[in-house]
């Protein structure tokens, strides 16, 4: 099963639909809220190389992007190959 890290922050509709799509693949995910932490927004920021809108996701420590590169990944069937390897 893949490691899936997703910072998120409260009432961001991006995190939200990411978070769906997560859950309907049924794969369980580690969120990272980052509302009012700057050393997690700045572990975020760093770790996605300068990403600094939510969400930041990464599978298997490989940064995928935010909400918009999932739901592509997905749409061109490339979001299950992902997941499966680990």
């Amino acid at each position: 099963m893949a490691k899936i890290d997703i910072y998120t922050k409260a009432y961001c509709p991006y995190c939200t639909h990411a978070l769906g799509l997560l859950k309907n693949k049924s794969v369980a995910y580690n969120e990272i809220k980052i509302d009012g932490d700057m050393a997690i927004r700045s572990t975020m920021i760093e770790r996605s190389n300068g990403g600094y809108t939510v969400p930041q996701i990464f599978i298997n420590d490989v940064h995928v992007g935010g909400c918009d590169q999932l739901v592509a990944l997905e749409m061109n069937n490339q979001l299950d190959v992902l997941l499966d390897a680990s």
